[in-house]
């Protein structure tokens, strides 16, 4: 019982987050059953099985909230379908001890990216409203589902950040039409995975336990989308997925410093590091808000002063 609480809570949190920031349900979910010891394919599996319902839920709540744009999900959508199928199918075929370490790797490298992107660079809006066109989307699609089969997540990861740096669509509709589109994909993945392993390794109390706590967290997060800061959301994310997977990787036979006090200290360098991003990126939205408050305020001050010079 408490480990069905335990990704209950798990499932909600990380709906929580990947309905306000379009990413990180299948990392956050993916990365703590890897580091339970799950197989791969199976710890795969499972999350995206769970996906089926918390993404159907996430893109009725988001739907409701207006922000989806049905274009794109369906545009960058099935590509993703065909690829997570295909991915699912890929890591099927590895072997456990294969695949931890590559499946640790592809996790670590969404959260570094995360990390960066999220914490050093803010997102573009001069672009808003200008077409997305297939031959983007397409591709986009292909690979962000491959990844997320692959990586047991990877969709958001791979493809909010993509679409936030076009600076094509408001930021509220990238992670709402993300997140719709990612039913496509749960359910190809699920699939391909069905197909290839069966019901293998699959704990169908944990899929539940994760689809309920996500179901609880899906309308509040499409609420949460227009409230919470996504840099510094990100920026926490990226810190935890980067940790768990150095963790996974340093304990692997790749590497073979489990409990050694070089695993230590690296953890501990990591930790220091996730704590100044964060902080950086509190500040810097801090400071993008102070900005935007004195441009607003210098905007108001000179229309008042044009009205007054206008004569009677």
């Amino acid at each position: 019982m408490p480990a069905l609480i335990l990704m209950a809570l798990v499932g909600l949190a990380a709906q929580l987050v990947d309905g306000s920031l379009g990413m990180a349900y299948g990392v956050t979910s993916s990365t703590l059953l890897l580091a339970i010891g799950t197989n791969p394919a199976a710890a795969s599996a499972t999350v995206h099985l769970a996906e089926i319902g918390t993404t159907l839920a996430s893109g009725v709540s988001h739907w409701k909230f207006g922000n989806v744009d049905w274009k794109v999900v369906l545009k960058v959508g099935v590509p993703g379908a065909v690829g997570a199928f295909l991915g699912a199918t890929v890591l099927s075929n590895l072997s456990t001890e294969a695949a931890t370490p590559v499946m640790s790797l592809v996790l670590l490298a969404l959260g570094a990216y995360l990390l960066v992107r999220f914490t050093l660079f803010g997102l573009r809006t001069d672009r808003q409203h200008l077409p997305l066109r297939k031959r983007f989307l397409t591709p986009l699609g292909l690979v962000a589902g491959f990844v997320d089969a692959t990586g047991g997540g990877g969709w958001g990861p791979v493809g909010t950040p993509a679409l936030l740096a076009s600076g094509r669509l408001e930021p509220r509709k990238v992670i709402g039409s993300i997140d719709t589109s990612e039913f496509l994909v749960a359910l190809a993945a699920s699939l391909g995975f069905l197909f290839a392993i069966g019901s293998q390794g699959v704990n169908f109390a944990w899929v539940l336990a994760l689809l309920l706590g996500g179901l609880v967290a899906a309308p509040i997060a499409a609420w949460l989308v227009r409230h919470i800061p996504p840099r510094i959301l990100g920026s926490a994310v990226g810190g935890v997925i980067v940790l768990t997977n150095v963790r996974t990787l340093i304990r692997s036979d790749w590497v073979g410093l489990k409990n050694t006090p070089t695993e230590g200290l690296t953890l501990a360098a990591i930790a220091v590091v996730w704590a100044a991003a964060v902080v950086w990126s509190v500040r810097a939205y801090r400071a993008d808000q102070a900005a935007a408050r004195a441009e607003k305020v210098e905007s108001t001050g000179t229309e008042a002063t044009a009205v007054a010079a206008t004569p009677a």
